[in-house]
């Protein structure tokens, strides 16, 4: 059986939201109209930001305003814009993940990346990070290439889980081994079902769900990147405000 490492992107790998990038881009493009951001999207950025919000609101905002926008476009469309926003951005990536994905390789593991962007995205972090396999939300097509407005989620924790198990059949994976990265409440999931879970700068929600779960905090560890020193420690160790 392998070792696999299944990483998350947002929040974990890349240093922000991808899909806020995204927005600015589609904004440009005017597949997205200015006012959406302010008035849809921003307040409950504003909110997080503030931390009087939950993440995970601000994302499920996003995403249900991009998928509202690109039904009826062409997927060669949005995914040259796709494109362009990973070629600019897809390397302003946090140290640690970037290191852990080059150990992995080293070590001969699997490297895979579970993510709520948008399939597009997702693949072509892959592609520029040499992930071995992908899973992201998937925004399907009609007959003619063009996007229906529905969506098939991959950011909650309950798709999380069905996508590591597809993998474990897939590569033969040894879960026990295995490594999770993520930051979110929807990465939990992944971090009950493999022995090495490690919270990346997380959510409170996220530390709340490990420290209430004995086995998930018995076996967890938190990794903190700020300016230019990472901080590694046990989840039990870790003193919450």
């Amino acid at each position: 059986m392998q070792t696999a490492a299944f990483f998350d992107i947002d929040g974990t790998l890349y240093r922000e939201v991808f899909m806020k990038e995204l927005f600015k881009r589609m904004i440009r493009s005017e597949i997205i109209r200015e006012e959406e951001w302010y008035k849809e999207v921003k307040p409950y950025y504003d909110q997080y930001d503030r931390r009087v919000g939950s993440y995970d609101d601000y994302l499920l905002r996003m995403a249900t305003i991009y998928t509202d926008a690109i039904k009826g476009y062409h997927r060669s469309f949005i995914e040259h814009i796709i494109h362009n926003v990973v070629r600019d951005m897809g390397l302003r990536n946090y140290l640690f993940t970037r290191n852990r994905i080059k150990w992995h390789k080293n070590q001969g593991h699997k490297v895979l990346t579970i993510s709520g962007s948008p399939i597009e995205l997702v693949k072509e972090m892959a592609k520029l990070h040499d992930f071995d396999d992908y899973r992201g939300s998937i925004y399907p097509v009609d007959d003619k290439e063009r996007y229906t407005g529905e969506v098939i989620p991959m950011w909650d924790s309950k798709s999380k889980q069905k996508a590591i198990y597809e993998f474990k059949e897939k590569y033969d994976i040894d879960l026990d081994a295995s490594y999770a990265y993520g930051d979110t409440a929807g990465d939990f999931s992944m971090f009950q079902l493999v022995g090495h879970p490690v919270l990346v700068n997380p959510t409170k929600e996220l530390v709340n769900l490990v420290l209430s779960d004995p086995e998930v905090k018995h076996k967890a560890e938190v990794a903190v990147e700020r300016k230019d020193l990472i901080y590694r420690v046990k989840i039990e160790e870790l003193v919450v405000d």
